[in-house]
């Protein structure tokens, strides 16, 4: 497996570990590299002998079920220590700060402190152009738009450009796995490319829950409202789930007072509208509504073909767009979901030494896709959605017409039978008014041909498509 690809299907087993493991655990996870992934076999780098034994006896079983989930088959992970990097992480503590432009914009804690307490949350200052925090994949020219996220990516964009003066704060909400974290972390990447002087901080709103029980214990409270009152742009993802907390509520409102007086940047997530964050407190839920609050809804089959062609590119993954179509319109409300499937279907490819095509996909969703497919697509189905797009009858699509009207939309619903079905083209040709298997063929070769030139067409197959698959 190429090494872009073995880091695009390392990054999807961290992130599935990130939902079972504390915000701590990555910092002995993230410097791990991926080295090779066959015969069921994960070898993974580690700097020094003792992150790799703390990893063997900590994380070995998550990251093994993990990258079960990523990649739908048994994997065994084998821990070595890089030799290019261990001597120069010899001398390194394994958990590094925060960078620092001087001595007052060091860790939270006093240096002692810090080193006494190794399992505790990490809290530092802000420094500025400090992009620690933030995730330099997600940028808004790796964000594919459509409909369903086009007013929230231009509301993101305005705001990334004018931080503390257009939209504040700013609310997105919508289900998981949309985008809304691309697009946090997109912001932030984009102020610090404009305002390399800025102080911008992304957290979890459990990481603020974690920092604030932290202050608390240690009494550290002072140096906690420090770090988080002087800065200019704060992302805090998946703010419902401070519901409840009236510690962490409480903080959270003299926070955002004290950010919104000085025209300090504040953006929020949540998968739904403030209104309905239950046991959120009134303050608070007025003040999210003060700025501007947009939904991220799920995809429609464009956008989610583009999303697939986006990720193939960006991680050099050779993809037929067959297949991509196929997983496409078989996976329609989570984009992270979708982009695992096709990061699977590709080292699943790799590993069993196999073309990528539909029936390898099927096989290797075969979890995700029931039987291979989500639904069954007959050509009765396919006649019936395409003659009422171009209104006419079914009967036309099967008669002997020829004229334009009539034969360029029995073209399409002849390319369709043979891209969403398994039937052979004579059974194609004779179920469309008992025609030759050659006028299938021709008929699927001059709409392939078609759709390459004509982004109207293009359009019109994928709504199709869409149509097929709901019914």
């Amino acid at each position: 497996m190429e090494q872009t690809q073995l880091q695009a299907v390392w990054a999807q087993i961290l992130d599935k570990m990130k939902e079972q493991l504390a915000p701590t655990a990555f910092n002995w996870l993230n410097p791990v590299e991926p080295l090779s992934l066959s015969n069921d076999t994960l070898e993974l780098g580690t700097q020094t002998e003792m992150a790799k034994e703390w990893i063997a006896g900590h994380y070995q079983t998550f990251i093994e079920d993990a990258a079960r989930a990523v990649l739908g088959a048994p994997i065994t992970v084998l821990l070595t220590v890089q030799e290019n990097t261990a001597a120069a992480a010899e001398d390194e503590p394994v958990r590094r700060p925060a960078k620092k432009e001087n001595p007052n914009q060091g860790t939270l804690f006093p240096e002692g402190k810090a080193a006494e307490e190794p399992a505790a949350p990490e809290t530092h200052f802000v420094a500025p152009g400090d992009n620690s925090s933030l995730n330099p994949k997600y940028t808004f020219d790796t964000f594919v738009t459509g409909k369903s996220n086009n007013f929230a990516h231009a509301a993101a964009m305005a705001v990334a450009d004018k931080p503390g003066k257009t939209y504040n704060p700013f609310f997105m909400y919508g289900g998981v796995g949309l985008g809304k974290t691309h697009l946090m972390h997109a912001i932030g990447n984009r102020v610090l490319k404009n305002h390399p002087e800025m102080r911008v901080l992304y957290v979890s709103s459990e990481q603020f829950t974690n920092e604030i029980i932290q202050a608390i214990q240690q009494g550290t409270s002072d140096k906690f409202r420090q770090k988080y009152r002087n800065i200019d742009v704060l992302l805090i993802d998946d703010i419902q789930f401070i519901s409840g907390k009236t510690s962490t509520q409480e903080e959270f409102f003299h926070t955002f007072n004290t950010l919104y007086d000085a025209q300090k940047q504040v953006i929020l997530s949540s998968d739904r509208p403030p209104r309905e964050v239950e046991r959120l407190e009134e303050r608070l839920r007025s003040r999210f509504e003060w700025g501007l609050t947009t939904d991220i809804q799920a995809p429609d089959l464009e956008t989610r073909i583009a999303i697939l062609k986006n990720k193939a590119q960006s991680d050099h993954f050779s993809v037929p767009d067959d297949v991509m179509v196929y997983i496409a319109s078989r996976i329609d409300s989570n984009i992270r979901e979708l982009e695992g499937a096709l990061t699977r279907v590709v080292a699943f490819a790799s590993l069993t030494k196999r073309p990528v095509n539909t029936d390898l996909v099927a096989e290797a969703l075969k979890d995700i896709f029931p039987n291979g497919k989500a639904k069954e697509v007959t050509m009765d189905v396919i006649q019936e959605i395409v003659a009422s797009y171009f209104k006419i009858k079914i009967e036309d699509l099967q008669s002997k017409k020829r004229t334009r009207t009539i034969a360029y939309p029995r073209q399409i619903a002849m390319y369709l039978c043979r891209e969403l079905t398994e039937t052979s083209l004579p059974q194609i040709g004779q179920f469309f008014g008992g025609r030759d298997h050659t006028t299938v063929i021709h008929a699927y070769d001059k709409i392939s041909q078609d759709k390459e030139t004509d982004n109207r067409l293009g359009g019109i197959l994928n709504e199709l498509i869409d149509r097929i698959q709901k019914v």
